[in-house]
């Protein structure tokens, strides 16, 4: 396994953290996001598509070393958190860049990540770095239409 495949599929090291590796990474996420698009409102539906695009690439990067890096760490590693970095940026696709947002945001994808309702759980079921990544995006997925309201609401 290379090195480049640890760093990807760990964020730097995040995924090497004894305990929460998944929740520092998703709040890694949500500091990052939120000083690359914060005030963007102009160009809001400009930058939700590149939000978009951005969350694409991490998945499939994520897809690719995660398969990499399975046969040595095994299945759904904890060190693993490029998935909960691309079910995060997804939870915050096509909404507006603002702390409370973001912060529930963060809840909410990180519920969904943990709890694993509404066919989350299986698909961890499915084989190589697909299944590592789609339980999280299905997660993050879900958290976004919760989000979607609240944002409608506030």
């Amino acid at each position: 396994m290379g090195l480049i495949h640890r760093l990807i599929s760990t964020c730097l090291g995040i995924g090497y953290t004894p305990k929460g590796g998944g929740t520092i990474a998703a709040a890694v996420c949500c500091i990052a996001w939120y000083f690359a698009w914060a005030g963007g409102n102009a160009f809001f539906f400009t930058t939700g598509w590149l939000q978009v695009l951005v969350t694409i690439v991490l998945f499939l990067v994520g897809v690719y070393t995660a398969g990499k890096v399975e046969p040595e760490w095994g299945k759904d590693s904890y060190r693993v958190v490029i998935d909960e970095v691309a079910g995060m940026a997804l939870t915050l696709c096509f909404v507006p860049v603002k702390g409370l947002y973001v912060g529930v945001g963060l809840v909410f994808f990180r519920f969904f990540d943990i709890v694993k309702p509404l066919g989350i759980k299986k698909m961890e079921n499915i084989r190589g770095g697909w299944g590592v990544m789609l339980d999280d995006m299905l997660a993050g997925l879900y958290a976004n239409l919760l989000l979607q309201i609240v944002v409608l609401i506030c």
